[in-house]
């Protein structure tokens, strides 16, 4: 594989809803646009490959693991914590790979940080009917102040589920006060004895519960939806509302700094 063409295998747990993608496209599209903004200046291009393991189980054989520099886990309506066949054959294959490819870089967004964490040994859960929705500010420790190169993270966030707490020999990023657990990095090998400063070229796995990935049109749109059908109250959505025009640091902050992960 090029230096200059990195290629990523995105595993889809979902299909936006119509509204997104008549607006916006697929969850492959809205990624490849994402990964785009978010391109280094010294890269030329990047190649993204989608697998649909909800509806079609697709998975990338280990021989085309090899020619890819990472694997992306998207975001997804469903709950991480639900007994499907899809789901729990997703948990296996995460945990196995993390395992059998040290090299390769896994990163999980929202439904795939929660993915993730299961695979390293710990639950993904309700959090007590506490929705995150629209621009968060997310308070990073020194580990993620350093991996994204600030004191904070402004991320969209649409999710009612989360982890609690920290997988086995993984490393804490950021919190806020409804969920603790705002993503978190493994190294490789996995070890505690890392410095923040020396961090970017060990790390394997990075994860983030927020969506870099999610534009405020799209926010909005699932915000309208959910809050219509009474999946969202409304006290939230309006919130949600009121901070659409806060700065999201998705693409110049988490972007970039997950093309370093990438790449390092």
């Amino acid at each position: 594989m090029s230096q200059k063409t990195p290629r990523l295998a995105l595993l889809l747990c979902d299909t936006p809803i119509p509204a997104v993608l008549q607006s916006s496209g697929d969850y492959h599209e809205i990624f490849k646009t994402f990964f785009r903004s978010a391109l280094p200046s010294e890269l030329v291009d990047f190649a993204i490959d989608a697998y649909d393991i909800r509806n079609k189980m697709e998975y990338p054989g280990d021989s085309q693991l090899d020619d890819y520099a990472g694997v992306v886990i998207t975001g997804s309506a469903a709950s991480a914590y639900e007994d499907v066949p899809w789901i729990s054959n997703l948990v296996k294959w995460v945990a196995n790979i993390s395992t059998a490819k040290p090299e390769l870089k896994i990163i999980g967004i929202c439904f795939g940080h929660q993915i993730i964490a299961r695979a390293l040994g710990e639950d993904c859960v309700p959090n007590g009917g506490k929705w995150e929705v629209g621009v968060t500010e997310v308070g990073l420790t020194d580990l993620g102040k350093r991996i994204f190169g600030a004191d904070v993270l402004n991320i969209q966030q649409m999710h009612r589920d989360h982890v609690p707490t920290i997988p086995p020999s993984c490393h804490l990023l950021g919190s806020t006060s409804v969920s603790m657990n705002q993503g978190f990095v493994r190294f490789s090998p996995p070890t505690g004895g890392i410095s923040a400063e020396k961090a970017l070229p060990h790390i394997q796995i990075l994860t983030l519960q927020g969506h870099p990935e999610f534009t405020a049109s799209i926010v909005k749109e699932l915000v309208d939806l959910r809050s219509a059908n009474g999946i969202i109250d409304t006290e939230t959505a309006d919130d949600a509302r009121a901070r659409a025009n806060l700065r999201n640091d998705g693409v110049d902050v988490a972007g970039k700094a997950i093309w370093q992960v990438i790449r390092a």
